[in-house]
């Protein structure tokens, strides 16, 4: 895939606090310690087997107390929100610069070629930020609030909608007499495609890369 796609990394978690007698480390500032605090709970939720991650746990890996923890999120389900916020801009950022490249004018293949783009940006993404795929197959979300869970089915149907405006023009052009259907069925295709492979990144503790064999995929779904 080429480079100027290619998603960021989620920041690396904080070193853990300094062990009693060493020199005190300077306080963060508030925005500083909210980005800390997501990079811990990327970063918890990245440990192969990792349970559930509880308030506790988070505040005992960043030496804190879990008042503190609710000094700077008003929520358990808001710091995971701010996770899904790191996916959402990340992704979509990227996805907008492939829908805007476009392609030549009569270059029939070219929505194939962006629909390709974006499905190994998304598994990219996933590849290169492990606690992240648990957010979004939803597994790291099975007991926070329902809403988390919504905004990542949406995140997907906001994928699955712009596969979709790609590849209806490339079946019209391969005289497709119901393109809008099979640019749907495509588009749902390899969406499925998307989330099953990430399940198996996540199941396999990471071991099982979600790009494997992906041009030989992408060759028999477009």
């Amino acid at each position: 895939m080429p480079h100027e796609d290619s998603p960021p990394a989620a920041p690396p978690a904080p070193p853990a606090p300094a062990p009693a007698g060493t020199a005190p480390r300077r306080r963060p500032k508030p925005g500083e310690r909210r980005l800390q605090i997501l990079q811990t709970l990327a970063a918890m939720l990245q440990e192969p087997a990792a349970e559930r991650v509880t308030t506790a746990a988070l505040a005992a890996r960043l030496g804190v107390s879990e008042a503190a923890l609710y000094r700077h999120f008003a929520s358990k389900a808001q710091m995971f929100e701010g996770l899904i916020d790191f996916v959402e801009q990340s992704v979509f950022t990227l996805v907008g610069q492939i829908v805007e490249s476009g392609g030549e004018e009569g270059d029939a293949d070219a929505g194939s070629r962006q629909a390709g783009r974006i499905v190994a940006l998304v598994l990219q993404f996933g590849e290169r930020n492990p606690g992240m795929v648990r957010v979004m197959v939803g597994d790291a979300l099975v007991y926070e609030h329902a809403r988390l869970r919504q905004r990542m089915n949406q995140f997907f149907d906001r994928i699955e909608s712009t596969l979709r405006q790609c590849l209806r023009p490339a079946a019209g052009a391969a005289g497709s007499q119901t393109p809008s259907v099979d640019a749907q069925v495509r588009a749902s295709t390899l969406v499925a495609f998307m989330i099953g492979r990430l399940q198996r990144y996540e199941r396999s503790d990471f071991r099982r890369l979600p790009g494997e064999l992906l041009q030989p995929a992408l060759a028999l779904m477009l």
